[in-house]
């Protein structure tokens, strides 16, 4: 199983980044405006408007506040398709006034590593100047 690991540091406390990540129907607005359309959510079940028109369905897995970590896994809807995915963020203090955003996912089949590697390393860049555009709000 491939697992793949991102972090950056933001320049926001990790009280305002995780506030922003356990908002898990609100990924359109928030986190990744343009990159998803919008999110409907059903009990556990979030599902993603991707800018093509295609759904992802994903399962919230956890929402921590105690620790602020976000796990959900893709279960339909995966472009290219997917036998396995799970994944996390976490969102961690970095000095003064700082997060430490990690993001871990893992996935099978192997052969798609390279290329979620890819994806997730631009995201994780596009989430942070997100995440330090919407402090000037």
């Amino acid at each position: 199983m491939a697992s793949i690991r991102h972090e950056v540091v933001v320049a926001l406390p990790p009280e305002e980044v995780w506030d922003v990540l356990r908002d898990v129907g609100a990924v359109h607005r928030r986190l990744l405006p343009g990159r998803v359309l919008d999110v409907s959510l059903d009990g556990d079940v979030r599902t993603p408007t991707m800018p093509d028109g295609h759904l992802v369905r994903e399962l919230i897995v956890a929402v921590d506040d105690e620790v602020r970590r976000l796990v959900y896994a893709v279960v339909e809807g995966a472009r290219p398709p997917l036998r396995h995915h799970h994944a996390s963020f976490q969102v961690l203090p970095d000095g003064d006034r700082h997060s430490r955003l990690l993001w871990i996912t893992d996935l099978l089949p192997d052969s798609l590593a390279g290329l979620i590697e890819a994806r997730t390393a631009h995201d994780i860049k596009e989430m942070k100047e997100v995440l330090e555009l919407s402090a000037g709000t």
